[in-house]
C-alpha cells in the first residue's frame, strides 16, 4: 500500500509540473497574440484601431458568420485578431459602446473590400483574399452613430424574407410536383439546387462565357439533370415496382453520392459568381442591390409561368390529374411516364434557377449549399400541403419571411428553427397543410 501511495504521489506531482510548465500553459491557452484566449486556427482577421493617429485600446470587436461567432478586445497598441474556422464571408462588428464618446468608424477610410452593413456605422461585410489572413485597419472619426428603428428593421427583414421566400419557392414547387406525381420525397433535390449554382460557376467564371449565356446554360443543365435522373434511375426503379420507402432511401444515397462528388471536384472553399455583392441601392430604410431586384423579378415571372403551365396547358392539367389519381389518369389515356418525365425536367430547371439565385442571395457557391436549403424546402412543402405546387409557393413565402424576421428576437444562428416552430404550430391546427386536402380515413 505504501508503494501505491508513493507512485500515485509521483504521478500527481508530474501532472502538476506539466500543466504548470510553459509548454503545458501554451497547450491550454491560445498563442500570445492580440486576440485574448481564442482558439488559434489557420484563418484570421486582424488589424489596428486608431483615432487621430493614436491607438485605441479596450474596443470590443466581434466576428459572425456561417454559424460561428467570436469576439476580442484591442490591446494597448490598438491591435486585434479574430480567428475563424474557414475562409468564408463574415461580418465584423465594432461595439459602439466601447468607442470614445462622439466618434465612429470613419466610412471614408474603409478598405474597398469592406462593405458596411445597412443601418449601422460599425458592422462590415468582410472576406478573405488569396491568403489565409485579412488585415483590416479601422480609423475612427467624429460623427453620429447610425441606428435603425424597430419599424425600419422590420421592413428591411420583411423584404429580405420575401426575396428569400421567392427563390425558395422555385425549388419547393419543383419538389412538390415530383412528390405529387410520383409520391417520392426526393432527398437529392438539394443537390439539384447545388448543381445549378455549380454549372453557372463553371460557365461564367471558369469558362468565362457571357453572363447571360452562362445562366441560360446552367438552367438548361438543371433540366438535363432532371431528365437524366428520371430516364436513368427513377423510371427503371418505378417499373420494377419499388415502393415509396425504397425510392426515398435511394434518393438519400443519391444525395450523398452527388454531394461528395461535387466536393471532390471543387473542394471545400466558397466561390463567388460574377457580380456578387454589388453596391446596394438605398430606398429609404431598405437597401437592395440590382441583383436582389432582378432575383425577385425573375422569381415572380417564373412562378407565374409555372402557374400558367399547370392551369392553362394540357400537360399541366394532366400533371394535376396524375397528382389527384394516377390510376384513373392512366385509364383516361394520359401517358403517365411522359408527364412524369416532363415534371422531372421542369423540377430540374427550377432547382437550378433557385440555386443560382441562392448563390447571389447568400452569397457564394459551395459544394453543400443545397443541403442547407433541403430542410426548408421540405418544411415549405409540408406547410403548404403535400403535393400541391401552389401550397409549396405559399409555404415558401411564409418560411422565408419567418426566417428573416425572426432574427429581430432570436439569434441569427437559430433563425431556421423559427420556421420549423411555425410549421409545427400550423400542422397542429391543420394537419393537411394550408392548401392540402384532408384525407378520409376508413
Amino acid at each position: 500500500m505504501r508503494w501505491v501511495v508513493v507512485v500515485a504521489g509521483a504521478l500527481l506531482a508530474a501532472a502538476m509540473v506539466f500543466f504548470s510548465s510553459p509548454a503545458g500553459a501554451y497547450a491550454a491557452d491560445a498563442p500570445d497574440t492580440p486576440g485574448g484566449d481564442q482558439e488559434a486556427t489557420d484563418y484570421y482577421f486582424g488589424g489596428r484601431i486608431e483615432f487621430d493617429g493614436d491607438p485605441v485600446a479596450d474596443v470590443t470587436i466581434s466576428v459572425k458568420g456561417n454559424g460561428f461567432e467570436a469576439e476580442t478586445v484591442t490591446d494597448a497598441e490598438g491591435r486585434w485578431r479574430l480567428y475563424v474556422p474557414e475562409k468564408d464571408d463574415y461580418v465584423i462588428s465594432v461595439d459602439e459602446d466601447t468607442l470614445p464618446e462622439g466618434v465612429i468608424v470613419d466610412p471614408a477610410q474603409l478598405p474597398e473590400s469592406m462593405k458596411p452593413v445597412s443601418g449601422t456605422t460599425a458592422s462590415f461585410e468582410v472576406s478573405f483574399g488569396l491568403t489565409n489572413s485579412a488585415i483590416i485597419n479601422l480609423f475612427l472619426g467624429e460623427g453620429e452613430r447610425q441606428t435603425q428603428s424597430f419599424v425600419d428593421q422590420l421592413l428591411v427583414r420583411f423584404i429580405n424574407g420575401l426575396n428569400f421566400g421567392l427563390l425558395l419557392a422555385l425549388a419547393a414547387m419543383g419538389a412538390a410536383l415530383i412528390y405529387g406525381t410520383t409520391g417520392l420525397s426526393n432527398f437529392a433535390h438539394g443537390e439539384m439546387v447545388t448543381w445549378g449554382a455549380l454549372t453557372a460557376l463553371v460557365f461564367t467564371s471558369f469558362w468565362a462565357l457571357p453572363f447571360w449565356l452562362g445562366i441560360i446554360l446552367a438552367v438548361a443543365a438543371g433540366a438535363l439533370l432532371g431528365l437524366a435522373l428520371d430516364a436513368g434511375l427513377w423510371r427503371p426503379l418505378r417499373r420494377k415496382g419499388l415502393g415509396v420507402i425504397q425510392l426515398m432511401i435511394v434518393s438519400i444515397g443519391l444525395s450523398l453520392a452527388l454531394r461528395y462528388t461535387f466536393q471532390f471536384f471543387i473542394g471545400g472553399r466558397t466561390y463567388q459568381l460574377p457580380g456578387a455583392s454589388p453596391q446596394p441601392i438605398q430606398l429609404g430604410p431598405i437597401s437592395l442591390s440590382y441583383i436582389d431586384m432582378i432575383s425577385m423579378g425573375v422569381s415572380i415571372v417564373v412562378i407565374l409561368g409555372v402557374a400558367y403551365f399547370l392551369l392553362g396547358t394540357r400537360i399541366g392539367k394532366a400533371t394535376r390529374a396524375i397528382s389527384d389519381n394516377p390510376q384513373l389518369a392512366s385509364a383516361s389515356g394520359i401517358n403517365v411516364d411522359r408527364v412524369i418525365r416532363i415534371v422531372w425536367i421542369l423540377a430540374g430547371a427550377l432547382a437550378a434557377l433557385s440555386g443560382i439565385l441562392w448563390a447571389y442571395f447568400r452569397p457564394g457557391v459551395k459544394w453543400d449549399m443545397g443541403t442547407q436549403m433541403l430542410l426548408l424546402i421540405f418544411a415549405a412543402i409540408t406547410l403548404g400541403g403535400l403535393g400541391t405546387a401552389f401550397g409549396a409557393l405559399l409555404g415558401s413565402l411564409i418560411v422565408g419571411i419567418v426566417v428573416e424576421m425572426s432574427t429581430l428576437w432570436i439569434p441569427s444562428d437559430l433563425k431556421y428553427a423559427g420556421a420549423l416552430i411555425v410549421l409545427i404550430l400550423i400542422l397542429l391546427i391543420r394537419p393537411q397543410g394550408l392548401l392540402g386536402r384532408k384525407e378520409r380515413l376508413g
